[in-house]
């Protein structure tokens, strides 16, 4: 059986919406960054291969599981997680949830509500912050402000391929009691442009992912390390920028993705704010300690 990774899709971790082990993370952490990213991008695009069958998909998810625990060396982005792990003292349990929510994508096409679709990006998204917050040996009192913003990043990318997902996989993530209220069926996602219904349901999902980015905006300043707390600026600010697009803008019809030169602006913005407000917060401390 051939290796998973020769059904990638060929996008890589620069390709992505938000960044990946970008410069901001210190060296000492891309490596193992990468090796999950790998890992995890390779069990995403095998669960959305528009030509594998359910039953093809499920065993390379399993697969990739039996190679990063250990059982068998079938699978190199496996191994070569497991070795990372191994040698940073990390848990596999991070990269086992996301296997979780890849297989969920096999065999489940739509979603009741928006705790149903929470439910799924607890595994489908959560894991991958809490990955890096290990990574970086931070205090798990992070986890909710972090999973606020993991769940409101994949909401994003669901808002933004809901065409897609749809034309493709039959895939709907859009909660189908949020369709209904607007009388919408999923199958006004094959129009070439959204109905004015349908713009209004997308609308009103875009705000209340806004709510879970509102959520997660502690995350930089919860943070011991100033290059993370950076990294996470820069994508919060992305996701905002994209969070009003989407409450603006018809994802079926019009672009809702960031040109590169718009997103380093911002970028560049975020990075300055957080040194600042980073900075401004060690003088008032100091400044309270002087205090007699």
């Amino acid at each position: 059986m051939k290796e998973s990774t020769q059904f990638r899709s060929g996008k890589g971790h620069r390709d992505e919406n938000f960044p990946v082990a970008s410069w901001l993370i210190r060296p000492q952490h891309r490596s193992v960054i990468l090796a999950f990213y790998e890992f995890v991008r390779t069990a995403d695009d095998i669960s959305d291969h528009p030509r594998l069958s359910a039953g093809d998909k499920l065993a390379r998810l399993d697969r990739l599981e039996s190679s990063l625990l250990g059982k068998d060396d079938q699978e190199t982005v496996g191994v070569a997680l497991r070795e990372s792990l191994r040698e940073r003292q990390l848990t596999a349990q991070h990269a086992l949830d996301l296997l979780s929510a890849f297989r969920q994508d096999v065999t489940k096409l739509r979603y009741t509500n928006w705790d149903d679709l929470i439910d799924y990006c607890s595994r489908s998204a959560m894991p991958v912050g809490r990955f890096v917050l290990d990574v970086h040996g931070e205090s798990r009192t992070t986890w909710p402000a972090s999973d606020a913003l993991c769940a409101a990043l994949q909401i994003i990318n669901h808002l933004q391929d809901c065409a897609t997902d749809y034309r493709a996989l039959n895939r709907v993530y859009l909660p189908l009691d949020a369709l209904a209220l607007h009388a919408v069926d999923v199958s006004a996602l094959a129009e070439s442009r959204a109905s004015p219904s349908l713009r209004i349901c997308l609308h009103a999902l875009a705000a209340r992912t806004a709510q879970l980015l509102a959520q997660s905006r502690p995350l930089p300043h919860l943070v011991s390390d100033a290059r993370l707390a950076m990294e996470i600026a820069v994508i919060q600010r992305l996701a905002a920028r994209l969070v009003v697009l989407l409450q603006r803008r018809d994802p079926l019809s019009e672009r809702v993705h960031l040109a590169r030169p718009a997103a380093l602006t911002l970028g560049i913005g975020a990075v300055a704010g957080c040194l600042l407000g980073r900075l401004l917060r060690v003088v008032t401390t100091a400044e309270r300690l002087q205090t007699p």
